[in-house]
């Protein structure tokens, strides 16, 4: 069996690459062609994409203290249950943030949020959910949605219109046009959670530098509303249960209170075995009455300072601010993006593409013949 020896076939590949240089060099002109038709859907392409500007702000989240101390607090925060004991586990940790984000509740949240547009004849303020509609976008994502207009409107001349109601937004049930403005406003925001340092950086993207910055401030506040809630709801509620039983006791102390004072008024002036004995039991009542009295308010005080315990600390790093330069598109890096693709795909077909059409177009004679 012959076997070629190494340098032969080092020779035959470098024949090989220089005859496909070769190839290329001699087809100079129509790779200059291909560049230009690069440079100028490149252009077109990167003119035609609307201005973004982006909002970056940072925030340090810490957890609010709990029984277990700021080690189990700190292992809860990061969704961590080894630390606390296997049974007091924060079930919202700052893992979550993204999710919160990008779910229905959080972007009803900002639905009706007002926000002012600058526009030719002035500054305009509508809800959020109207500018979401308001919002340019490229000649062929409108062309794109041509065939999907012309169905939707079809599909509207077929059926009934749908009548006001006058409720307003339904969370339970939404339409279509509510659920693609959410969908922008969710598309819109993005969080990235550093898990080591506990840092989160959230982003808003909008085409409007002053909306943007407006609607990443709300995200941030409406974001540490949404964990301060969820953190102090269970102490919350214990101490409304507190507050009920305080109360409650509260009543009962002044009734004894009042009964005790009204017998001492009434039998002030007898002596007997009797009367002292139904004294003593009525003041014993009082007494008692206040021990548990006081032990509620006590309680009452405990749950109300566990409330402000469970309260997370957010301190912000980089706040919202407006920006200057948009953010998208990237006009170089387009530009270069097609010369790229146009430069390659004429590379393909010159070394390839090309004698394949032949054969093909060869063969079609062969057959028709």
């Amino acid at each position: 069996m012959n076997e070629q020896h190494p340098s032969s076939l080092q020779e035959e590949q470098e024949m090989d690459l220089l005859e496909l240089v070769g190839k290329l060099w001699q087809c100079r002109k129509a790779l200059l062609k291909a560049c230009g038709i690069g440079i100028v859907a490149g252009l077109v392409v990167a003119f035609s994409i609307p201005k973004e500007y982006s909002v970056t702000v940072t925030l340090s989240p810490e957890s609010g203290k709990s029984d277990k101390g700021g080690l189990a607090d700190a292992a809860a925060m990061f969704g961590i249950g080894g630390l606390s004991g296997g049974s007091d586990v924060d079930a919202l940790n700052i893992t979550l943030f993204p999710d919160i984000l990008s779910s229905n509740p959080f972007a009803l949240e900002l639905y009706s949020m007002p926000v002012k547009v600058e526009k030719d004849d002035g500054q305009v303020e509508m809800p959020l959910n109207e500018y979401m509609k308001e919002q340019r976008q490229p000649w062929w994502g409108w062309l794109m949605g041509l065939p999907g207009k012309a169905i939707g409107g079809v599909l509207s001349l077929l059926k009934e219109e749908e009548k006001e109601t006058g409720a307003g937004l339904n969370p339970f049930r939404l339409t279509q046009e509510e659920t693609g403005k959410l969908d922008a406003i969710k598309k819109s925001m993005s969080a990235n959670v550093d898990k080591k340092t506990g840092i989160t950086t959230i982003t808003v993207t909008l085409q409007d530098p002053v909306v943007t910055a407006t609607v990443a401030d709300s995200v941030v506040a409406k974001l540490q509303d949404y964990i301060t809630a969820y953190r102090t709801k269970k102490a919350t509620e214990d101490c409304a249960y507190w507050e009920k039983l305080y109360k409650d006791r509260q009543r009962e102390y002044y009734e004894a209170q009042q009964r005790y004072a009204a017998y001492a008024d009434e039998n002030k002036s007898l002596y007997t075995q009797r009367s002292k004995v139904e004294g003593e039991r009525l003041q014993n009542d009082m007494n008692l009455a206040y021990q548990v009295y006081n032990q509620m308010a006590q309680q009452l005080q405990l749950a109300q300072g566990k409330i402000q315990e469970a309260k997370p600390v957010f301190a912000v790093v980089n706040p919202a601010t407006v920006p200057v330069k948009a953010a998208a598109p990237r006009k170089a890096v387009v530009l270069a993006g097609c010369v790229f693709l146009a430069f390659c795909a004429s590379v393909g077909w010159i070394l390839f593409g090309e004698d394949i059409w032949k054969k093909l177009k060869s063969v079609k004679n062969e057959e028709q013949n």
